[in-house]
């Protein structure tokens, strides 16, 4: 029947047959009888009207519904999604609008396919048959008042297990976004109200902009539609679907300003007086304390918060990045000046700064380069958790003092990070009006190219030493075998200057190869995980046949209602081959299937995969498919395996979706099987010689540069690991001594990583290629 209009909700009440009755959203199941239920929601989303190809081109339309009044639900799953077919498609499609009342009734349950995607009902409602019906109210547009009334908070202490929430806080605690072990980042803060209950609150969200946006403790949050939980205790909020937040500053007298990156949200006089009411009660309760620390205030050891204005950056290597800040107030201990040739410094000129003991050269690590590659020069910025520590400079003497350097190491303990600040922000106003104190400080200082290096680029390790400092200088000045692609220009300096000097830094050297690790080269290939930095060897082919003996024996097919397979007997006893592929790949050619793999022993796999691009093992469980262990590949693709981290990786894959993808290649499949890819990098540790010194220096980042050769490609290409082995023979001819073997040029990067609490100093030859022959 076509969709019948009402004129107000109470009418779609009188529409319910008697042998019906209204069914809320959470309590659908898959054994639910549908024929005696009818569902009444909301319609949040309308797709448009599509041909489904697994019906013939049946005419079909998505939308997404949720109950009236979620937060009164008791249910986790209070939306659902709803196909339509044919007729039906085109009518709701035609007289249904968002925000629209519906009621649903004669309609069938189903699995939903997108439930692990759209966290949404993990059943759909499917409007199919000829006594299926729509009623709709249209809905009308909410003014101020009723937008006010609409939104109930519950206080903290009276927060329930498993019910849909609304609430107001006071941040006593947070961390900026950081990457989950999924594919969003995760938010985590610490609330807390007049009850005086403090409650821990988790957001995961893909779009770091749309996570809250909180400056600092004592910040007034709101939260809408989060789900309370019971945890070790004690009730934690997280959000769910429709989540929204919006944060104010929680200083008394500020403006009433709400900050957040939804476009469309309310807060009114209820909400104006109730950030008040709060900032007064925090105001009481000293939870407003200001953690800032002036760079005129910071003594050695120190961990602060720190509010500042970048002027210049630059990146170190790979795993470091410079930010040059001030905040207008001079350090009373001298500052460590960090080297950094000028043409790699982007913003403006600090040499006045510098000289006055105003700039603060802070180097930020690991998992805080995100942020830090994103700011602009002239950006307000505020660290949290920030370390000051006295460090030595090169060549100093023993009663020289130490300087003062800063530290944004890696992890988010104690909140640990680093945020951009709007210019707008009121917390700027103080800091603002120093810095326009100083705003012609540089009208004063004549600069030139020779100054400029002087004050940036000084370290002892630049000055190249005479010949009666540098004995190898004469002996080492041919042709080298290796030629640097970087863009430093600085002079070669020895290897005992680079030993003298302050990480982090680049430099150019000139050495010998004394010996490298591993000396069986098949052992320098391999897995390293992007998202987790796990790097661990590549498994060898015994290991991974015992783990495909292991599931081929006593194996039984599984059975998958979107896979056609076929299967045969092995000639072992007890073993069956099955083969599955995608029922929407079925005709295709065989370079555009996917093609799942079970009972196989890894030869066979190996040997089928010559003839086939994606071979994917699986075995069966409780006669589902699941992915074999990670120790083995998830893929084999011709000659090359790919490996999945077990860490990163989705213990389980089901329903995946085939649809949509025009090639597979290895991202694709390990997408569809929720695998984080490793990718394989070489990593030779050489031990360098240049006479004064020697070093040990890692080539893993650049390696393939280096070689010119893949990694990926040398996993499955016997001819590229003989190129390999031929270069490391020509670097370090078998039975030669040092004497005899080439020069090559290095560009070195020196840096430091954490030891048991210690810093390590660690070198790594980066933007080095041998040169071609």
């Amino acid at each position: 029947m076509p969709v019948e209009k009402v004129n107000n909700s109470s009418d779609l009440d009188t529409k319910v047959p008697s042998c019906l009755q209204l069914t809320s959203i959470g309590q659908l199941t898959l054994t639910s009888d549908p024929s005696h239920r009818c569902v009444k929601a909301r319609v949040l989303r309308k797709g448009p009207v599509i041909s489904c190809a697994q019906r013939d081109g049946l005419e079909m339309l998505r939308a997404e519904i949720r109950e009236e009044d979620p937060l009164q639900s008791t249910t986790e799953h209070t939306s659902i999604n709803v196909i339509f077919f044919d007729t039906l498609a085109k009518d709701f499609s035609q007289s249904v609008k968002q925000g629209d009342i519906v009621l649903l009734a004669n309609f069938t349950i189903s699995k939903s396919p997108t439930f692990l995607r759209d966290k949404l009902h993990p059943c759909q409602l499917e409007m199919d048959n000829k006594d299926a019906c729509v009623y709709v109210c249209p809905s009308a547009i909410p003014g101020p008042s009723s937008s006010e009334a609409k939104y109930v908070y519950v206080p903290l202490n009276k927060l329930k297990s498993k019910t849909l929430v609304n609430v107001y806080g006071v941040v006593t605690f947070f961390k900026q976004p950081f990457p989950s072990k999924g594919s969003d980042y995760c938010t985590t803060l610490k609330i807390t109200d007049q009850s005086d209950v403090k409650v821990i609150c988790t957001i995961f969200c893909k779009k770091l902009e749309d996570h809250p946006l909180i400056f600092r403790v004592g910040d007034i949050i709101r939260l809408h539609r989060f789900k309370a939980e019971a945890f070790r205790d004690s009730i934690t909020l997280i959000n769910t679907f429709g989540w929204s937040t919006v944060t104010f500053n929680g200083i008394i007298d500020s403006p009433i300003v709400p900050r957040t990156s939804s476009k469309s949200f309310f807060y009114g006089e209820a909400d104006k007086r109730r950030v008040q009411e709060l900032r007064q009660w925090a105001a009481n309760q000293s939870l407003c304390s200001d953690l800032n620390t002036s760079l005129s205030s910071v003594q050695p050891h120190m961990y602060f918060d720190f509010t500042c204005q970048l002027l210049a950056k630059a990146v170190m290597h790979s795993g470091c990045i410079l930010l040059k800040v001030w905040d207008g107030t001079r350090c009373q201990l001298p500052l460590l000046q960090v080297a950094v040739p000028p043409d790699e410094l982007k913003g403006e000129c600090t040499l006045a700064k510098d000289k006055m003991n105003l700039t603060a050269n802070v180097l930020v690590y690991d998992n805080h380069l995100e942020v830090a590659r994103d700011l602009k020069p002239g950006a307000f910025l505020r660290f949290y958790n920030l370390r000051a520590l006295l460090q030595k400079v090169p060549g100093q003497l023993p009663d020289q003092p130490e300087h003062l350097g800063f530290h944004l190491h890696g992890g988010t303990v104690y909140g640990r990070g680093l945020r951009s600040l709007p210019a707008e922000t009121p917390d700027l106003l103080s800091l603002k009006s120093v810095l326009e104190k100083h705003v012609d400080l540089d009208e004063h200082e004549e600069v030139n190219d020779g100054t400029l290096l002087e004050i940036w680029y000084t370290p002892p390790e630049s000055i190249v030493l005479p010949n009666d400092e540098n004995p190898g200088a004469e002996e080492n000045a041919g042709p080298a075998y290796t030629v640097q692609t970087c863009e430093h220009n600085t002079q070669r300096i020895t290897l005992a200057q680079v030993k003298r000097s302050t990480p982090p830094l680049s430099c150019h050297v000139r050495a010998r190869v004394k010996k490298y690790l591993p000396q069986q080269l098949y052992q320098c290939l391999k897995l390293f995980c992007s998202k987790c930095k796990t790097m661990k060897d590549v498994p060898d082919d015994s290991a991974v046949a015992n783990i495909f003996l292991e599931s081929a024996r006593d194996n039984q097919p599984c059975d998958e209602q979107w896979a056609a397979t076929s299967s045969a007997n092995s000639r072992e006893p007890g073993r069956t081959i099955s083969m599955h592929v995608s029922k929407d790949m079925v005709g295709k050619s065989s370079h555009m299937q996917l093609i799942f793999i079970e009972g196989m022993t890894l030869d066979e796999i190996s040997v089928l995969s010559r003839d086939h691009k994606n071979l994917v093992p699986v075995r069966s469980e409780n006669s589902k498919m699941t992915r074999m262990d990670l120790t083995a590949p998830f893929l084999f693709s011709g000659k090359k395996r790919y490996y999945g981290c077990k860490q990163c990786s989705r213990n389980t894959f089901e329903n995946p979706v085939f649809t949509g993808v025009e090639t597979w290649d290895e991202q694709a499949v390990a997408a569809v099987l929720g695998v984080q890819m490793m990718q394989y990098r070489f990593l030779i540790q050489f031990e360098l010689d240049d006479v004064t010194d020697t070093i040990e220096a890692l080539l893993w980042e650049d390696a393939e540069r280096f070689f010119h050769i893949s990694a990926v490609d040398a996993s499955g290409c016997q001819d590229l690991q003989d190129r390999i082995q031929t270069i490391m023979d020509t670097i370090q001819p078998p039975e030669s001594s040092l004497e005899e073997r080439p020069w090559m040029d290095f560009c070195l990067s020196v840096y430091t990583v954490k030891d048991n609490d210690r810093n390590k100093v660690c070198y790594q030859i980066t933007n080095t290629e041998i040169v071609k022959q």
